[in-house]
């Protein structure tokens, strides 16, 4: 079984993907943490996120570098959106996160066009969202946990641009899929967002 879990960033999408692969014992893949590599990768070298052929060069990755905490900063988030608008990026990427889909036994994979370019025949399409402020809220805590200044207006200005970039790009935007399952997750805590997700998983199955 292919679980695809599509959605904006701080939806809650990448909690509930790790939920759903434990409850129904499958691998699960963060195809948001690729693009952040990518996007990591091309600072570290000196280079422009925004320059195509820099974006591309960051693709060459090693595979520890997934496991780096400094991947999940906000300002590595925002240089994973502005690498994942190069068309080069995502088709580099795009045959290594097929193979994770594709593998015996199924898998759930979170991202932002799983749905509709790395899995179109997943047997379960969800889509999270919430609203700006929410994310934005969610974000913000999270950020304070870590001990980190940023205020909340900083975060919710960066989640409305990401959000921009990411239903704007060309290609592969940002979009629910026809046959997807929306979740709402804006007046949702943890547990329910997660169970809302299994619910629907479990009835699609049926």
């Amino acid at each position: 079984m292919i679980i695809a879990v599509d959605g904006p960033t701080a939806s809650g999408k990448g909690t509930i993907a790790k939920a759903l692969a434990a409850h129904f014992g499958l691998p699960c893949l963060d195809t948001g943490l690729l693009y952040r590599a990518v996007g990591y990768q091309v600072e570290q070298a000196g280079g422009d996120a925004d320059n195509a052929a820099d974006a591309l060069a960051g693709c060459d990755f090693p595979d520890s570098l997934l496991a780096n905490p400094d991947l999940r900063s906000e300002a590595t988030g925002g240089l994973a959106s502005r690498v994942s608008v190069h068309p080069e990026v995502r088709a580099a990427l795009l045959e290594r996160q097929r193979a994770f889909a594709e593998q015996e036994g199924g898998a759930v994979l979170d991202g932002r066009d799983i749905g509709t370019v790395i899995a179109p025949d997943a047997d379960v399409k969800l889509f999270i969202t919430a609203s700006v402020q929410a994310r934005a809220k969610r974000r913000w805590l999270e950020m304070q946990g870590r001990e980190m200044e940023i205020t909340l207006d900083e975060i919710e200005h960066d989640i409305a641009m990401r959000d921009a970039r990411d239903t704007g790009r060309k290609d592969a935007p940002l979009r629910i899929a026809p046959d997807a399952r929306v979740i709402d997750t804006t007046a949702l805590g943890k547990e329910e967002a997660i169970a809302a997700a299994i619910a629907a998983v479990e009835l699609a199955r049926d």
